[in-house]
């Protein structure tokens, strides 16, 4: 933002010098000497559209969220609530992402929102990796980083780092929640949206080390299965895995589109009394599978508020205040603050008492 300021202000004194060296030259001639007197004053009119938003008032920050992909319900609510605490904060939010979780087209989006000169960029990575050269070429241009729903492989490039809850801790529950849907033996598998995904991949590490050490008679039979965040791959995924391991108890899924997708092939196949499935899934898409046992329990942070976070979060930032564990935000009277994280709290668990 000091950047942007100085930058301002130099274009705005160079500016009224030009103007100043055309009224008062004798060359410029009769037309020439009147019309630079016209737009004069018309140019001092119109200078507050080059101001600064601390200048301007809040309407002049542009924050961009770009999440992993648009299209699925969990990405349409966290727009849906990014967009709406912009209309609340008096601030433009952009909010674009690839139609697909592909790391080269986000990428590429985000160097044009670099390009379009956004005062602030918060990305869930498909790639953590892949966005750092990206997230570099925007710190240089002075534009305020954060991450949300997944954290950036480079730290030191995001000034705050927006999480749903606590990794450990949601992992370790989802374990509790299949252990209570399939009990605390037997064969279990595991689907996840991508490979590659950071928190997924967190929430996977911590459940598998939680299940060996609390749940010794649990089998994981397989490696976490990916299904590229697409309910018709967790669907066809599930319909292998219960063809090859007859036995398989429970699946957990850690992409809202794979509890959805496991719960389709459960109920085609008629197995709700033998496999349970557990996992995260927005409320409204879940409740379908819950309602006839083909999905036992599905579990989800509010989505809308985690959009809503992120933008409150950036225009913190962008008005010049600095994370602190005492730190306010209205409308979050619960999130809790560790260094760069801010985290959303707990999530909510859907079973079929949930929908009575």
């Amino acid at each position: 933002m000091i950047m942007k300021k100085l930058v301002a202000i130099l274009l705005a004194a160079a500016m009224m010098l030009s103007l100043a060296a055309c009224t008062g030259s004798p060359d410029a001639g009769g037309a020439s000497a009147s019309a630079s007197a016209e737009t004069q004053a018309p140019a001092a009119d119109t200078s507050g559209a080059d101001k600064t938003a601390d200048e301007a008032g809040d309407s002049n920050y542009k924050i961009a969220v770009v999440p992993k992909l648009i299209g699925i319900p969990y990405f349409t609510q966290t727009g849906d609530g990014a967009k709406a605490a912009g209309d609340e904060l008096g601030v433009e939010v952009i909010y674009t992402g690839p139609s697909k979780a592909d790391a080269a087209e986000q990428v590429k989006m985000i160097e044009d929102l670099i390009a379009q000169g956004v005062d602030a960029i918060a990305v869930a990575p498909n790639d953590p990796a892949a966005v750092v050269p990206a997230l570099e070429k925007a710190k240089n241009a002075g534009i305020v980083c954060l991450d949300w729903d997944a954290p950036v492989d480079n730290e030191t490039l995001i000034d705050a780092s927006i999480h749903q809850i606590e990794d450990k801790e949601f992992a370790e529950h989802s374990i509790d929640m299949l252990v209570e849907a399939m009990g605390d033996s037997g064969d279990y598998a595991i689907l996840t949206g991508s490979l590659s995904a950071p928190n997924q991949n967190l929430w996977i590490d911590y459940a598998k080390t939680y299940a060996a050490e609390k749940y010794p008679n649990l089998n994981l039979v397989t490696d976490p299965i990916p299904t590229e965040e697409k309910q018709q791959e967790a669907y066809s995924k599930t319909l292998d895995l219960v063809k090859a391991y007859p036995d398989l108890k429970g699946i957990v899924g850690y992409a809202t589109v794979c509890p959805l997708g496991a719960a389709q092939a459960i109920r085609e196949k008629g197995l709700q009394d033998q496999i349970a499935v557990v996992g995260t899934a927005v409320k409204e898409d879940a409740q379908e599978f819950i309602e006839d046992g083909s999905l036992d329990i599905a579990f989800l942070w509010n989505t809308q508020d985690l959009g809503a976070l992120t933008v409150k979060v950036a225009k913190y930032l962008l008005d010049g205040n600095e994370l602190s564990s005492d730190m306010t935000i209205d409308g979050f009277p619960d999130i809790s603050v560790d260094g760069n994280v801010v985290y959303l709290g707990p999530p909510e668990d859907y079973t079929k008492d949930t929908y009575k």
